[in-house]
């Protein structure tokens, strides 16, 4: 019996051991939230998931899905990953899923033009690494594990312009003091991104808006707030705008571009869903290679950026065994 909400029903066994109890509470609330709505909306017609995508929901300009949301199916556990196994390909096909490798962070590259980033991803170089290599100034081959992972965390919070009290809550190692020096070490090597993220919030503050690479608009009204927390939040939401709206145009374009060419090629594959930086599409066994080769050309292809674009792709007859 799988009761989410009351503990009376948790096993004993489960209640003397603090991980078991753990992996109980959250096999209770994936059976919850998503077998038994997952198992419940397969259409009886098709024996498929048809859900619904919206175009003008999110604020970054992000599609999202409903009814049932399918891009919410979890993937940082081991766990939840398991759900991913239900989802299957129709006998003699398989499944192909690609994602952007990086994206925010290229597009971020390619926006602020900062000099020491646009090298690094142009060299081929792990980012995360060359980053900690400028921060924590280290020869490259000498960055520690742990260097690299603080600078793995300053590289996404920057996009979300990230605090010194939300960097030391992600970091447990450092203060909020010393992640505000971690920030204007950041900063200080990437002289190019300091500038962009005051550019998007003059933008906000000069125009009352700012736009993708696309010129896709989105208002910020919170940066003329006389209260600093919301203008605080409203300078977050000019540059996360720019940089993960600017990602939203990019899988946009990736998606038109592949329809367009099976549609003129008469192919065989289909798309069957966007997550974020990634497209999942169902293919013929025997065309998996073309399938597979067009879908990454596509991707790679949509913008040109002064960095490469990379994408990871994998295959299987089943969502899970594509990563």
């Amino acid at each position: 019996k799988l009761a989410p909400d009351a503990d009376s029903d948790i096993p004993p066994a489960a209640r003397r051991l603090p991980g078991l109890l753990l992996e109980y509470r959250q096999l209770t609330k994936l059976v919850g939230t998503y077998l038994t709505s997952l198992a419940d909306a397969i259409r009886p017609d098709t024996g498929r998931i048809h859900c619904s995508f919206n175009q003008t929901v999110t604020a970054t300009g992000r599609l999202s899905s409903n009814d049932p949301n399918l891009q919410n199916i979890p993937i940082r556990t081991d766990l939840g990953r398991e759900i991913r196994r239900a989802f299957k390909a129709a006998d003699g096909h398989v499944l192909i899923a690609a994602d952007y490798s990086q994206i925010e962070l290229r597009v971020l590259a390619h926006l602020a033009e900062d000099e020491a980033l646009l090298e690094a991803f142009n060299a081929g170089q792990d980012i995360h690494r060359a980053v900690a290599a400028e921060v924590f100034d280290t020869p490259l081959a000498e960055v520690t594990p742990t260097q690299r992972s603080s600078a793995k965390t300053i590289n996404f919070g920057i996009v979300y312009g990230i605090t010194p009290w939300g960097l030391a809550k992600r970091i447990p190692e450092i203060d909020a003091e010393q992640a505000e020096r971690m920030i204007a070490d950041y900063k200080a090597r990437f002289t190019g991104i300091d500038r962009f993220l005051a550019r998007c919030v003059d933008d906000a503050l000069q125009l009352g808006y700012v736009q993708t690479m696309l010129g896709r608009r989105r208002a910020i009204e919170e940066v003329q707030s006389r209260n600093p927390n919301t203008r605080a939040l409203g300078e977050r939401y000019a540059i996360n705008t720019v940089v993960q709206g600017s990602a939203a145009d990019l899988i946009k374009v990736a998606m038109v571009g592949l329809h367009r060419e099976i549609e003129a090629g008469d192919h065989p594959e289909r798309i069957l869903l966007q997550i974020h930086d990634e497209l999942l599409i169902e293919a013929p066994e025997a065309e998996a290679d073309a399938a597979e080769a067009r879908l990454v050309r596509v991707m790679q292809d949509a913008m040109q950026l002064r960095v490469p674009l990379v994408v990871d792709s994998g295959r299987g007859s089943d969502w899970f065994d594509c990563k």
